[in-house]
């Protein structure tokens, strides 16, 4: 087998040659309409914003920071400004159930002049009808009816007055009432008096008295019915007055509305209300004091009313300024906050309400547009999101409370009329929550039939080059941040394939894009440069790493001290350096791990210690059975797998998971078996199939750095390097130091394809190819391992052959079936 060749160091970084750029500053650049690599996210939330059947809402899925609240807004702004305004809500008073207040639509714009209109008809009505009643003509006309009571009541006492003077009788009026007494000559008689009169005049007058006392009954009997009549007059007259204080205001607000037959139903029934309720202007008028004589004779002959609040318009959608369809993004999704609430206010003492503290929600004002919510917010408030879904269905707004709905409380409280919704809803969200949703709730999917899968990542050639330079330029200018140079957009796209993880490829995380400008205009600024430059660029790369890397420092000092134990230097078989990542929020660093193997006689038993103890994950666990599997289908082909071997991660004390180490572990263990040295001046990553096909692995850039940062402390041999899977290659993007040792010949990076050529490098024995009987080139890598799985089963089968009889003689035992 040819040796293999380590990387020059052109292929270990993919340049962004400033020369290649069309511009000297990003100040030249127009903005960026379009959306950088998401074709296919806005493809969906076009589809989704058009569609207008149910169901069709929009779920937007992907990484943090990749621009989907902004894009998504942007998009759903520019088609919103050609839409329809939405219709203007408003919540008023049901004069025949109170309880249940009416929801009025209106064309947009209309439903604040109407509540305008109401509470100046209010004001006025508080002036016409107090002066109505304090005119010159219904005072008359009031006490016409007053008189006509007292001359009819009058009237009939005279009568009875006389009948009882012809009886010698009189009518006496007494601070009680009325009282019959004799009289003569006009004067009353005093008991006295009426005691000297023969016994026969006495029983004359008793009789007469108790016979006129009969008819003084019967006609106070009728008092009450005269009054009732009076009461009626007056309640007509009332009527009269109040209709004609309120008609002619009535008719001048009704003209207003003649093309909105709902709201000329409602003003018929509010000045149904006011001629029947007058007399609430007429308390406001008097100040809360009472009203006065007429006034306390027509709140007698009315009835209860609930104040003049119930002439108010509670407008709940006021479209007057808007541009087309809303847009709105509700940040605190709760219940109240999505569907409204029931406010309420203290009057002695006790909560009350009223339809005029009914409050909108975001649902509301959202009505007939679009509707932006964070789906992990949504989930975490309680009921919000299957009162989301309630509406949806129903396409109506019930406004109630948590408890109202859940039956908590019995108390009498609002049932507005629902408010019937059209409404898109757009949900952010990551993918799991997306396809947790998707598998537990049974209704998502049909009320979030639409996907948008942002990528956070996109294709690195000549034409999204010059689309990301575009989207550096808009940028910056919406930053209000220096333009860039050529070199500084070129660091920036560099930096971008870097955080991408590909060199083929370049990161769409707009929002840690953004970071970087905003950081390198800081260094800018601090160096007085009138534009970013890539110094300042990679000032800012340099300073987030700083902040970040206090763990991956600490980590490099124990590995100095020798308190990690990794060796740079010699060779020992069945042990190799391991490279793995750790990840620390948007920060990853590799880390280098000691991973051994020991080998002995067993049967076919490749042991995970970090499986046993619980600590190994089911894709560690997996590589591991994989390179069992290679050893098997390589050598035990013609023999049992007589063989018991251990692999650990040294000083690991947490947990393990990923295959990304398993060609690792092979090669640890094939050396173990061949007991051939393992240079340990190399490192390796990649993972393994059974055909022993080197596997490409996640963070190979950090993984080859981290090594590197050990040996470079160490001092640079020229031995040093790392193997890496040969399909990770395109991937590479390293730090310049790591280049710039590569091209020095003091620092290697192999590819490796096969498990053969990565022994071969490791090692420094051929591997070995495989003759058709199956036998090994003598002296090779494969045929040390061979002959020492050999041995194994040799020493297997004759540990497993019984133990001769003994010979039949003196002693001998009789054996019996």
């Amino acid at each position: 087998m040819a040796d293999l060749k380590s990387l020059e160091a052109e292929a270990l970084y993919a340049r962004c040659d400033p020369a290649s750029l069309s511009f000297e500053t990003t100040a030249e650049l127009q903005d960026l309409e379009e959306v950088l690599g998401q074709d296919r996210a806005v493809e969906s939330v076009h589809f989704a914003a058009g569609i207008k059947h149910d169901g069709y809402n929009l779920f937007a899925l992907g990484p943090a920071g990749t621009g989907k609240h902004s894009v998504i807004g942007e998009i759903l702004r520019r088609r919103a400004a050609g839409e329809a305004a939405p219709a203007d809500w408003c919540y008023v008073n049901n004069f025949s159930d109170p309880q249940k207040p009416r929801a009025l639509k209106l064309p947009p714009g209309r439903a604040a002049p109407l509540r305008e209109d109401m509470q100046r008809l209010v004001d006025e009505l508080r002036a016409a009808i107090p002066a109505a009643f304090e005119s010159e003509d219904y005072t008359a006309r009031a006490r016409l009816i007053e008189e006509e009571l007292k001359e009819r009541q009058e009237q009939a006492f005279q009568a009875l007055d006389e009948q009882a003077g012809e009886r010698g009788i009189t009518l006496v009026r007494t601070p009680t009432g009325f009282a019959l007494a004799p009289i003569r000559d006009g004067a009353v008689l005093t008991p006295k008096q009426f005691n000297e009169l023969p016994q026969e005049e006495q029983e004359r007058l008793k009789k007469e008295i108790e016979s006129l006392q009969e008819a003084l009954q019967e006609k106070l009997r009728e008092f009450p019915q005269w009054a009732r009549e009076a009461r009626e007059k007056v309640r007509a007259l009332n009527q009269e007055v109040s209709r004609y204080a309120v008609g002619h205001l009535m008719e001048e607000l009704r003209k207003c509305y003649e093309d909105l037959p709902e709201v000329l139903e409602y003003l018929d029934e509010v000045r149904s209300d006011l001629i029947d309720k007058a007399h609430e202007f007429l308390q406001a008028a008097a100040g809360g004091h009472g009203p006065g004589p007429e006034a306390a004779e027509l709140q007698q002959a009315g009835t209860a009313a609930p104040g003049l609040r119930a002439y108010e318009v509670n407008v709940i959608v006021d479209a007057r300024e808007a541009e087309g369809a809303p847009v709105v993004y509700e940040d605190n999704p709760t219940l109240a906050n999505l569907i409204g609430r029931l406010e309420h206010i203290s009057r002695f003492g006790a909560l009350v309400t009223d339809f005029t503290l009914l409050r909108p929600g975001a649902l509301h004002r959202a009505n007939g547009g679009y509707l932006l919510l964070d789906a992990r917010r949504l989930l975490m408030q309680p009921f919000a999101y299957e009162e989301l879904k309630r509406v949806l269905r129903s396409s109506e707004i019930h406004i109630e409370s948590a408890a109202q709905s859940l039956g908590l409380i019995s108390t009498v409280s609002l049932e507005p009329e629902p408010i019937p919704v059209d409404v898109k809803i757009v949900l952010f969200g990551d993918r799991q929550m997306y396809y947790l949703l998707c598998a537990y709730d049974p209704d998502f999917e049909s009320l979030f039939k639409v996907p948008a899968d942002f990528e956070d990542r996109t294709l690195r050639d000549d034409a999204t080059v010059s689309l990301y330079a575009r989207q550096i330029a808009t940028m910056a200018r919406r930053e209000e941040i220096r333009p860039l140079d050529r070199g500084g957009v070129a660091r920036v796209i560099e930096h971008g394939s870097r955080l991408a993880g590909d060199a083929e490829r370049l990161s769409v995380h707009l929002r840690g894009l953004a970071d970087l400008l905003r950081e390198a205009d800081y260094w800018a600024d601090s160096g007085k440069a009138k534009v970013i430059g890539a110094q300042h660029v990679q000032q800012a790369i340099d300073a987030q790493i700083r902040r970040a890397d206090r763990l991956r420092e600490r980590i490099q000092e124990e590995i100095n001290r020798g308190t990690i134990l990794i060796d740079t230097e010699g060779a020992v078989p069945g042990r190799i350096n391991g490279l793995s990542v750790m990840q620390l929020d948007r920060y990853s660093f590799g880390r280098p791990t000691r991973i051994t193997a020991s080998v002995r006689l067993g049967r076919d038993e490749v042991v995970d210690i970090e499986r046993r103890v619980e600590l190994g994950g089911p894709l560690h666990s997996k590589g591991v059975l994989i390179l069992a599997g290679f050893l098997g289908g390589r050598f035990a082909q013609s023999r049992p797998l007589s063989l018991s071997a251990s692999l650990v991660f040294e000083q690991s004390y947490g947990g393990v998971d990923g295959d990304s180490a398993s060609s690792t572990e092979l090669y640890a263990l094939l050396s173990a078996l061949a007991d051939a040295p393992v240079k340990q001046s190399l490192a390796v990553t990649g993972s393994v199939n059974q055909y022993g096909q080197v596997q490409a692995i996640g963070g190979v850039n950090e993984k080859i750095e981290g090594f590197f940062d050990v040996c470079a402390a160490r001092g640079l041999n020229g031995e040093q390097g790392v193997l890496i899977p040969e399909a990770n290659v395109k991937h590479l993007m390293l730090r310049a130091d790591v280049v710039e040792a590569v091209r020095k010949k003091k620092f290697h990076v192999y590819p490796v394809a096969t498990i053969d050529q990565g022994i071969e490098v490791l090692t420094g024995v051929p591997a070995g190819e495989a003759a058709a009987d199956g036998s090994w080139p003598e002296g090779t890598f494969n045929a040390r391992v061979a002959a020492k799985l050999d041995a194994y089963a040799a020493a297997a089968r004759r540990y497993a052959r019984p133990e001769p009889a003994e010979e039949e003689g003196e002693g001998a035992k009789e054996t019996k079936p």
